[in-house]
């Protein structure tokens, strides 16, 4: 089983802000703005409120509008659910030629990380907690059922963004689709999301948000292709622009996965 680090939702780059950690531990990974059908307010996200409602809150000035929901892991949240739903990650570009290029395919598994920050609600306001810490935070996963990369299979599953063939035509374009149940352990769901515990917090502590802990797995000699390690001190930095790492298969990968999602 191949493990794959996948950076989803908002980030400085694309003009929006960090996806809220609830005093409750729920973490709710905002999905990033796009010209995309589905809207902020088809999709409800915590105690009946809509994304687009959230973040009208938590950023008063921004348009939200139109956004990019991938991966698309809980049938749920949506308004009206399409009949053929099913969790699944699409992916393009030179981000699926990584993916493509080191094999990734049947039962490897996703997880999810993104930039997040504790937030409290006064008076039915939701607004951050001053001072808290940014935070690089695993919030979801998908083990692989199979990977479609046939445009006509693809497009079969209407609701999701990457089965738009107008959009993705010559992208390199792919969707990964979930199994029903972990392939180690089957009394959990092939994909689903996580709420905030403190092993899934890859932010090394008092350090800047990309800068992580030194977790074994994550460590440059275990990610393919290599990755330098050019922070100083106690935590690793991967620079550059990316999406994906993705970890050498070995019982040092496993065995980490493994654990943040207990």
């Amino acid at each position: 089983m191949k493990v794959i680090l996948s950076r989803k939702g908002f980030d400085s780059s694309n003009g929006g802000c960090p996806s809220p950690i609830f005093p409750d531990g729920t973490l709710l990974s905002l999905p990033i703005p796009s010209d995309d059908k589905l809207t902020y307010a088809d999709i409800t996200a915590y105690q009946g409120l809509s994304y687009e409602q959230i973040l009208k809150q938590l950023n008063p000035k921004g348009n939200f509008h139109g956004c990019h929901l991938d991966p698309d892991l809980r049938s749920e949240i949506r308004l009206s659910i399409p009949a053929n739903w099913q969790p699944a990650f699409g992916q393009a570009g030179s981000a699926q030629g990584l993916l493509r290029n080191n094999g990734v395919g049947e039962d490897d598994l996703f997880l999810f990380f993104g930039w997040f920050k504790q937030v409290q609600q006064i008076d039915g306001v939701l607004s951050y907690v001053p001072n808290s810490p940014n935070l690089h935070v695993l919030w979801g996963y998908l083990q692989v059922e199979r990977v479609l990369k046939n445009p006509d299979e693809i497009e079969k599953f209407d609701w999701h963004p990457h089965a738009d063939s107008n959009k993705y035509i010559n992208q390199n374009n792919a969707l990964y689709t979930a199994r029903k149940t972990l392939s180690f352990d089957s009394s959990k769901p092939g994909s689903s999301v996580l709420n905030y515990s403190e092993n899934r917090v890859l932010t090394l502590e008092n350090g800047p948000m990309a800068t992580w802990r030194k977790i074994p797995a994550l460590m440059p000699d275990n990610i393919v292709p290599d990755r330098s390690n050019n922070a100083s001190g106690q935590g690793i930095y991967y620079q550059g622009i990316w999406q994906e790492l993705v970890l050498k298969e070995n019982q040092t990968s496993s065995n980490w996965a493994m654990s943040v999602l207990q």
